[in-house]
């Protein structure tokens, strides 16, 4: 595995963690994989590499230019369009499709669960709808939770940063996904 793969795998794992308790993602770590990311690629320059060079220095913009108009119009914070852009500088333009993609999938799946999960409910026996309420109840008072809402500061949405660590940690740790990396 290269420095700039380890280097992904790291950010990726600390701002899954980040975005998924309290949906921040925070510039720190960003700018530290970012410089992380520049010493690496300093590397390959002297190592007489440019070619990876500018495949990385590519993914940088091209991770920035395909998530920017998302923020714009606000449907994405802008957290997420950095990363995806540190993202590209750490693992190069080949890597931003099938991270989009893998992430897209997952936030996919979230909003379906989001959407019907409450409509299944409805579908259940009177019996069980009252568990449920119930349980959901305890869940909403449970000090974790709490803290966790706390954290948030009232930021809601999907965690797509998180999906997008995700699927960095595939692309990555599964050989034929990230294959070369």
């Amino acid at each position: 595995m290269s420095f700039l793969a380890l280097l992904a795998l790291l950010l990726s794992l600390r701002i899954a963690i980040s975005d998924l308790y309290a949906r921040r993602v925070p510039n720190a770590w960003l700018l530290a994989g970012a410089g992380g990311a520049a010493l690496g690629l300093l590397g390959m320059q002297l190592a007489g590499r440019p070619a990876e060079v500018s495949d990385h220095l590519l993914g940088a913009a091209a991770g920035l230019v395909a998530l920017l108009p998302f923020h714009l119009i606000g449907w994405m914070g802008a957290g997420d369009v950095k990363y995806f852009a540190v993202l590209g500088l750490l693992l190069g333009l080949h890597a931003l499709l099938p991270v989009w993609l893998g992430a897209s999938a997952l936030a996919g799946a979230h909003v379906l669960c989001v959407v019907g999960l409450p409509r299944l409910r409805a579908l259940l026996p009177l019996p069980l709808q009252q568990l449920q309420a119930r349980a959901a109840q305890q869940w909403r008072q449970h000090p974790a939770l709490v803290q966790m809402q706390r954290a948030r500061q009232g930021r809601v949405g999907i965690p797509f940063a998180a999906y997008l660590a995700f699927a960095t940690l595939a692309w990555v740790l599964w050989p034929a996904a990230g294959a070369g990396v």
